[in-house]
């Protein structure tokens, strides 16, 4: 197979950042998805419909002239966020909220740090048909970070898919088998994303030969045996699974220091990313499914109607680009060389 032409496909998470970073961010997600899950941890975080609309301008003033992608807003979850506030978003276009454990990732220290007490909030998300986007680790110090997932879906969310079974609930950027397993073996109203460093990836990719700071994402890669349980399960095409990047831009001196920042910018190459994965496990049928229609069927939103073509063109990720401030960033798989690339007119 020498080309392949998919529905154009969608982003069910991902980091714009906001201000100058903007233009390079958006133009990158635009040049081939139609729609993306807007992550809304910026700083401030965005936690009321006043604010998520704010940035949503930011973003949509961003977008490249010719470009009709569609920016869909979430809201940042505290233990300050209200009924009333689910409410007022829901009203104003926002389709979902995220929960982030406090301190678990870049820009989380003012998340939610009593998950239980949120329940109530819970409560009015399932009565107004919002999602739930689930950043799911604990946090505790004293378990291990590469068992924190487990034990995030042992401890906390068990017991909310149990509680709010009308809830639909995203886990996002799953890492293990463990979380693999709970989503499949879950209720229609569970799901679940997957990156494409996951998929690529496991933690000798980030510690062996040295530290790997352009690898450094969270949750973390985890061991070699999680991520071929994640491979195994996109190569089913069940449609509980779906593309969610975690683009997550951060400059090259963010990452090169000696408190690193994590996340992965794979923009730029990220449907030719998981197109090469899907390649690599002989599933070029399940991709459409993957990549176009299971994550839209799940947030009740119509397929796309138009299409992109992959060639088969070997093709290298640049080693840096340079953004909008002049500094350099890294991009994922920098330096690589991948197999497929979106054509262009």
């Amino acid at each position: 197979m020498t080309t392949l032409t998919i529905q154009t496909p969608d982003d069910w998470h991902l980091h714009f950042r906001d201000g100058d970073m903007l233009t390079e961010t958006v133009a990158a997600t635009a040049r081939c998805f139609q729609r993306g899950i807007v992550m809304p941890n910026l700083v401030p975080p965005v936690t009321d419909a006043t604010m998520v609309l704010a940035y949503k301008a930011r973003i949509l003033a961003a977008r490249p002239e010719d470009s009709t992608f569609e920016p869909l807003m979430t809201l940042f979850l505290t233990n300050q966020t209200t009924r009333e506030q689910i409410i007022e978003a829901k009203s104003a276009g926002i389709v979902a909220a995220k929960m982030y454990p406090a301190g678990a990732t870049t820009n989380s220290a003012a998340a939610v740090s009593q998950l239980e007490a949120l329940y109530p909030v819970f409560e009015t998300m399932q009565e107004q048909g919002m999602l739930l986007l689930v950043h799911g680790e604990v946090t505790d110090s004293h378990i291990d970070i590469f068992d924190r997932e487990k034990v995030f879906i042992d401890q906390k969310l068990a017991h909310i898919v149990k509680q709010f079974p009308g809830l639909k609930v995203v886990f996002e950027h799953i890492t293990t088998a463990d979380a693999a397993q709970f989503v499949s073996e879950a209720s229609t109203n569970v799901a679940a994303t997957i990156t494409p460093q996951h998929l690529l990836l496991n933690r000798n990719d980030l510690l062996v030969g040295g530290v790997r700071p352009h690898n450094f994402c969270l949750p973390v890669l985890k061991r070699s045996t999680h991520q071929e349980a994640l491979r195994k399960v996109v190569q089913t095409g069940s449609a509980k699974f779906f593309l969610g990047t975690d683009s997550a831009p951060h400059a090259k001196e963010a990452k090169e220091n000696a408190c690193g920042c994590a996340g992965c910018y794979s923009a730029w190459s990220a449907i030719e990313l998981y197109t090469h994965v899907f390649e690599e496990l002989d599933a070029l049928d399940k991709l459409e499914g993957f990549a176009s229609h299971h994550g839209a069927d799940f947030y009740g939103l119509p397929r796309n109607e138009g299409t992109i073509t992959l060639v088969r063109e070997d093709w290298v990720i640049p080693e840096e680009i340079i953004l909008p401030n002049g500094k350099p960033i890294v991009p994922f798989f920098a330096g690589q060389t991948v197999h497929w690339k979106v054509k262009t007119a």
